[in-house]
Parts: structure tokens; C-alpha cells; sequence
């Protein structure tokens, strides 16, 4: 893992047990990866706002706290953005463009 992959999981890790009340040693890290995103919503689509259809090199980050799974999804900026449940949209298969 990259130094400036494990700053984001580091980050995600500190918003995670922030939204859950969960301390950070019960936390587990189930993936962190990169990935090529399909749009400029990293896999996080929203109904109001549009982005334009380009690929956007990033990263995903999974921790499960609890019965819970927390997905976030990073960008070029490096930080780690909470995907709510049931809105994700997987990365490009491979990172393939």
C-alpha cells in the first residue's frame, strides 16, 4: 500500500468511527484499492447534480464497523467521500478505459 493510500484509508478510518460512534481498534479495513471511476461522480451518482462521462483514476476504501459496510470512494484530490448505501456504482472492470 502507497503512503498516500494509507493517508486516505487513515482519513476514511477517522470518518468512519466519527458517523458510527464505533472506536477505531473495532473497525476493519476490508479493502482499499485503486480503481478508474466512469464519471466525475466517483461511483456516487446523485439526482441533482450531472457530471460529464470521463475517467477519473481514484481509489475505494471499505471498512465495516459492526453489522455495517462504509464505502468511500476518492478521487484526484485524495479525499475519502462516504457513498451512502445503495447509491454505489461499481469502478470500470479492471480500470480499463
Amino acid at each position: 500500500m502507497t503512503t498516500a493510500l494509507k493517508a486516505m484509508v487513515e482519513a476514511a478510518l477517522d470518518d468512519a468511527a466519527r458517523r458510527t460512534k464505533t472506536d477505531r481498534t473495532k473497525l476493519t479495513v476490508l479493502s482499499a484499492e485503486s480503481v478508474t471511476w466512469s464519471d466525475g461522480s466517483l461511483g456516487c451518482p446523485s439526482r441533482v447534480r450531472r457530471t460529464r462521462r470521463r475517467w477519473v483514476p481514484g481509489h475505494r476504501i471499505r471498512i465495516q464497523a459492526g453489522a455495517e459496510v462504509l464505502d468511500y470512494h476518492v478521487g484526484r484530490r485524495g479525499v475519502p467521500v462516504l457513498c451512502p448505501a445503495g447509491r454505489s456504482i461499481e469502478p470500470v472492470p479492471n480500470g480499463s478505459t
